[in-house]
């Protein structure tokens, strides 16, 4: 039964105050008069279905939403921006947020086209109180890591893909380009399930650790909608344990102890033990030539490729974990600013990570999804269209790339025709 223009108006002011946002941003937003947004909000003047689905995304909703038999006024986005009021006061990171909520919704709706199911159940979950020190955060974070490799029979090995192994867990995964602060954020929808986005825009081994990063979110923040992890809050306490988890998930104390073994560093510089014979005991101690534990920056080097981390990730670890002295580490760290560490890494014969290969996996899967949806006829010509330029493909790319694989004479068109962004 089709809702009445008064029900309509009042879930477009429900969802408007839940995001907390005024009239006059909506309306600035809209291109129109505030006047005209307490209009619509009072049932004084009908919304059209571009102004509708323009609201929708300004909300973090799906336009059906706002015509369905009922409405939930708690949504993904306006929980998510209560719990980070001050993203509001940055247009750029908001912005990129709602189009995070839009894309993972986009993602879950065409799996759902074609008949694609996740990954069965949920992942774990490892309920803890909050940090109380920055110490205790270190501690649960660790602790989480060990725990979810011992869970899923990971041992003290180097981490596959990580965006694979989310996907594993029954996490979807993205990738597309946020502000410079934002390293990644993390969705938890009633509906959709949980969504990790790691930034496009950043090394390829600085997202590696942003979905470490997030995984700690999934794992011990589920009661929350989600986070946006950024730079300026590395302080906070949860932040603090979500980094302790991705370094200790990353490179687990006995994987870089063995590692290091085998290298012939690692061990103490002094050891003891006593021999016993039922009767009396032989304190027997041994001592390491001076020098030959120290770790050298080629060590590092290697450690760093073993497991999948940046250089500077894992001197960090090495000096947590004890491998390096205060010195050592900085000592370290200067040889590698003046370019030694990728000096060192070529002359090893380690290549370059090929940068624009790893950031479009996203890209590539959106794509691969659309175009089946399209060629089943689930979707139309302009919902094609408004999703690939959600992951940067131009509408020129998209009808060329139509041509290319024979589906450019497609008739017809799928339930996306009356809801796309994007009219033909």
């Amino acid at each position: 039964m089709p809702i009445t223009q008064a029900e309509l108006s009042r879930r477009i002011r429900a969802a408007r105050e839940a995001c907390g946002l005024t009239q006059e941003q909506v309306a600035e937003r809209l291109g129109v008069s505030r006047s005209a947004i307490v209009q619509i909000e009072q049932g004084k003047r009908s919304v059209s279905s571009l102004e509708l689905d323009r609201l929708a995304h300004l909300f973090g909703r799906d336009i059906r939403e706002f015509v369905a038999e009922s409405f939930e006024e708690e949504s993904t986005l306006a929980a998510l921006f209560r719990a980070e009021a001050d993203v509001l006061d940055q247009p750029s990171a908001a912005e990129a947020i709602r189009d995070c909520v839009a894309l993972g919704r986009e993602v879950r709706n065409l799996e759902q086209l074609l008949g694609i199911e996740s990954a069965e159940g949920a992942p774990a979950s490892y309920p803890v109180p909050p940090p109380v020190s920055r110490w205790d955060a270190i501690q649960q974070g660790e602790r989480i890591a060990k725990d979810e490799r011992r869970r899923i029979g990971l041992g003290a090995t180097a981490l596959p893909d990580l965006a694979q192994l989310l996907e594993m867990q029954g996490v979807r995964t993205g990738m597309v380009d946020l502000p410079d602060d934002v390293s990644g954020l993390t969705l938890n929808d009633a509906r959709h399930g949980l969504f990790v986005i790691a930034n496009r825009a950043h090394h390829v081994l600085r997202r590696r650790f942003s979905f470490a990063h997030e995984y700690a979110h999934v794992l011990a923040d589920r009661s929350r909608f989600g986070f946006v992890s950024r730079s300026s809050e590395r302080d906070n306490l949860v932040e603090v344990r979500a980094n302790a988890f991705a370094a200790s998930f990353l490179m687990p104390e006995e994987g870089v102890r063995e590692f290091l073994v085998g290298l012939g560093k690692g061990s103490p510089s002094r050891t003891s033990s006593d021999v016993f014979d039922e009767s009396a005991s032989i304190r027997v101690e041994g001592r390491t030539v001076p020098g030959s534990q120290a770790v050298q920056l080629y060590d590092v080097v290697q450690l760093a490729h073993h497991f999948g981390v940046s250089l500077i990730a894992c001197l960090y670890r090495l000096r947590n974990l004890r491998f390096l002295t205060d010195t050592e580490f900085h000592d370290l760290r200067q040889l590698d600013e003046s370019g030694q560490g990728r000096a060192i890494a070529s002359k090893l014969g380690f290549p370059e990570p090929d940068h624009e290969e790893a950031r479009n996996w996203f890209r590539q899967r959106v794509l691969g999804l659309a175009l089946e949806a399209y060629r089943r006829e689930e979707i139309s010509h302009g919902k094609l269209v408004e999703l690939l330029a959600s992951v940067g493909v131009q509408r020129d790319a998209v009808d060329q790339l139509l041509e290319e694989t024979g589906l450019a004479e497609r008739a017809g068109g799928g339930i996306g025709d009356d809801d796309a962004r994007s009219e033909e």
